[in-house]
């Protein structure tokens, strides 16, 4: 059985990174996108990357398409957007799909262990799995929900 540990994904800058990198660390993936009305929570995960990326929490965002194409951009596009008008520190992924045949690894694994209301489908952007130091996913959370209000989540797992 595949874990999240053996996934890997393709860095925003074309680097295959392996998930393993973030064996021990509390990770949270979200599927992003630039121009949608959830794009301004970018600056929430990186207050939440920022506050407690030194106990071991790292975020992952993967920008994805699929949603009223609202990330219609290249690589270069999406690092402006998430590094000058957010902030965003945090690594980014290259844009991947996360419905349908093409679904990435990570978000197949991912709906799979955790599969929420749609029958494992991802509702839109900005939906987010918490995955424990183990590998383990622990909990889904929907767009809406902000990063301020999984804050209390991530303390208990940290």
């Amino acid at each position: 059985m595949t874990t999240f540990h053996q996934l890997t994904a393709t860095s925003l800058q074309g680097q295959l990174i392996s998930m393993a990198d973030y064996a021990g660390k509390l990770v949270l993936v979200v599927n992003t996108a630039s121009h949608c009305g959830f794009t301004p929570q970018y600056a929430g995960l990186e207050v939440l990357y920022k506050k407690y990326a030194a106990q071991g929490l790292v975020v992952l965002g993967f920008p994805c398409n699929q949603f009223g194409k609202q990330e219609p951009g290249g690589a270069d596009e999406i690092a402006q957007t998430c590094h000058i008008n957010y902030g965003v520190s945090f690594p980014m992924f290259e844009k991947v799909e996360v419905n349908g045949g093409a679904t990435h690894p990570v978000f197949r694994y991912l709906k799979d262990e955790l599969p929420g209301v749609l029958g494992g489908r991802i509702k839109w952007n900005f939906t987010k799995f918490l995955i424990g130091r183990d590998g383990k996913p622990l909990k889904r959370f929907a767009p809406f929900t902000t990063p301020a209000k999984i804050e209390v989540t991530i303390l208990k797992a940290l």
